[in-house]
């Protein structure tokens, strides 16, 4: 059996080690490799491990004897579903191995931000020591208004932090969960993203990436929060129209962002769509490692290897997740 792991560069060597101890053919693949080079490798492969790389109808087209796509990970954007489906391929991610890990790196950036932690931490390497100014004037997050967008399994995980944890209010923007839902989660239910942001000291995302979803927060949107306001996403770069949110930036319209996925990964200090923002006491810019924790990885690690094994001993492959794009599949999958 062979088996093929793209993006090389994001080291698993619990899953690496696991296949081959099975006796496993393990190909790993680097970020950004060429599609007729994937394609060459996957002729002959029974399985295909991706987390950021694109898989594409040609590339699906060209395994011949592929069993399933394990995403090591949750986003399934880069993957052409339809395809898989149209040749019974099933199509499989890891969607529970870290929801606390990236609501705590969603908190980490919200909090950073508010007490201007990573400007004071250079400041105080340069002069070692500052006097309280109005310059490192902080903000609590007690008694602010926390808006999450999207409040799934993560979302919900912030909720609690910042409300029970820190006696904020929390609002919630989600066309797909209910306002008894959100309430059991300490969330108030708002139906109208706009009015929501208006009311917002602190707006954090956790929604899915799709054709509904993509530039969610644009220019309008981005115009509707507080001129304090800091805007948080671990969750899918493309869910903000990125040129806009740079413009609002540079004209001083946000309180801080931060930001740990990007529309163009990986990020770059010059030509990139948001170079700009590199080197501003009001961003942080962290790169895509919300999930990355030992704890984390080796839940990844576990359930990765589960889902392997189904797909090479051709047993129905367990869909955990509840993306409707996974929920379709009708071949060789059992949806928990």
């Amino acid at each position: 059996m062979k088996a093929v792991r793209t993006d090389q560069e994001i080291e698993c060597p619990e899953i690496d080690a696991g296949l081959r101890a099975r006796g496993v053919e393990l190909v790993t693949l680097p970020d950004g490799i060429p599609e007729d080079r994937l394609m060459q490798e996957v002729a002959d492969a029974d399985l295909l491990m991706m987390c950021y790389t694109p898989i594409t109808a040609r590339i699906i087209a060209a395994a011949r004897r592929l069993r399933g796509i394990v995403k090591y990970g949750v986003g399934i954007d880069a993957i052409d579903i339809p395809a898989a489906m149209a040749r019974g391929i099933p199509v499989v991610n890891v969607p529970d191995y870290a929801q606390e890990t990236v609501a705590e790196a969603a908190f980490a950036l919200m909090i950073a931000l508010a007490r201007r932690l990573p400007e004071i931490g250079r400041t105080m390497e340069r002069d070692g020591w500052i006097w309280p100014t109005e310059r490192w004037l902080g903000r609590d997050i007690a008694g602010a208004t926390v808006g999450l967008v999207g409040t799934g399994k993560i979302g919900r995980s912030m909720a609690r932090m910042a409300g029970a944890g820190f006696r904020a209010r929390v609002l919630g923007y989600d066309p797909h969960v209910d306002a008894a839902t959100m309430a059991a989660a300490g969330i108030e239910k708002v139906d109208d993203l706009q009015a929501m942001l208006r009311q917002c000291d602190f707006v954090s995302l956790h929604s899915m990436l799709n054709t509904s979803t993509r530039h969610l927060i644009g220019r309008a949107e981005l115009a509707c929060l507080k001129p304090a306001a800091i805007l948080v996403n671990v969750s899918r770069g493309a869910l903000i129209d990125e040129a806009a949110l740079v413009e609002a930036v540079l004209a001083g319209r946000l309180g801080g962002v931060g930001l740990d996925v990007y529309g163009e990964e990986p990020l770059a200090k010059e030509g990139h769509p948001l170079s700009a923002l590199f080197g501003r006491p009001d961003v942080i810019l962290f790169p895509h490692l919300a999930f990355f924790t030992g704890e984390a990885m080796r839940r990844l690690s576990d359930d990765t290897l589960a889902r392997c094994f189904e797909v090479l001993e051709g047993r129905p492959v367990e869909i955990r997740s509840h993306d409707p794009r996974l929920r379709v599949q009708q071949h060789n999958v059992l949806f928990l």
